[in-house]
């Protein structure tokens, strides 16, 4: 056999084995099992970004685990795209953290905080449970305790909480975390195979979703 002969099979069998790689990518995440449709799709607020949410709570020690998986996501997307977190409130414990983040967000100290608040409570098991003890905690990002309580006890946080549960529930989740893709897709860790697996059917859905704007504009 050729050396040029041995060279071209060669070349071929890498051709082949790539076009069988990029076939399977698609078929491996399966509409029904690993990530369900919305119907209808939900409303979004990031403007023209494909938009990623996170249902959550600081509650929540599988969102603790998930937390760097989250920030590989975050890093990875495209600028076509964004991260949004929205809390839950599964029981009435998780209610403070709601209000909260919302609270933190407001004020400009969620992101800040984000990760310094999972590690304060499932790292190193502190305290931390109401409105007050909350209040204590993000004072070390120059937050006055008494008006993050006053904040986070508002009507407008109050009204804040109650539309993101209700688009929660719209959107059929059950648990935490949850990633839901620009309203219209939702899984979990348990549909998508792991936390790892959530990295990468994200960034499908969302190549899958800009593909389609993509098309739709064209047409």
């Amino acid at each position: 056999m050729s050396n040029k002969f041995t060279v071209l099979l060669a070349g071929v069998s890498l051709a082949l084995a790539a076009t069988a790689q990029a076939t399977n990518v698609p078929s491996q995440w399966q509409e029904g099992k690993n990530y369900q449709l919305i119907k209808p799709a939900l409303e979004t607020h990031s403007g023209d970004k494909v938009e990623v949410v996170e249902v959550f709570s600081y509650a929540c020690p599988h969102c603790a685990h998930f937390q760097p998986y989250a920030e590989k996501i975050k890093a990875e997307l495209p600028d076509s795209a964004t991260y949004v977190y929205k809390p839950a409130v599964f029981f009435k414990q998780w209610e403070p953290y709601a209000r909260g983040f919302l609270a933190a967000k407001a004020m400009g100290v969620a992101s800040e905080g984000h990760q310094a608040l999972f590690d304060a409570l499932h790292r190193d098991r502190k305290p931390i449970r109401t409105l007050e003890d909350l209040g204590h905690f993000y004072a070390q990002y120059g937050v006055d305790p008494g008006e993050f309580v006053s904040t986070a006890e508002s009507f407008v946080i109050g009204n804040q909480l109650q539309q993101d549960v209700a688009w929660e529930r719209k959107a059929g989740v059950m648990g935490t975390p949850t990633i839901i893709i620009d309203g219209k897709y939702r899984f979990s860790a348990d549909t998508a195979g792991g936390n790892e697996e959530m990295v990468r059917l994200t960034e499908w859905l969302v190549n899958k979703e800009l593909a389609a704007r993509k098309k739709g504009a064209a047409n």
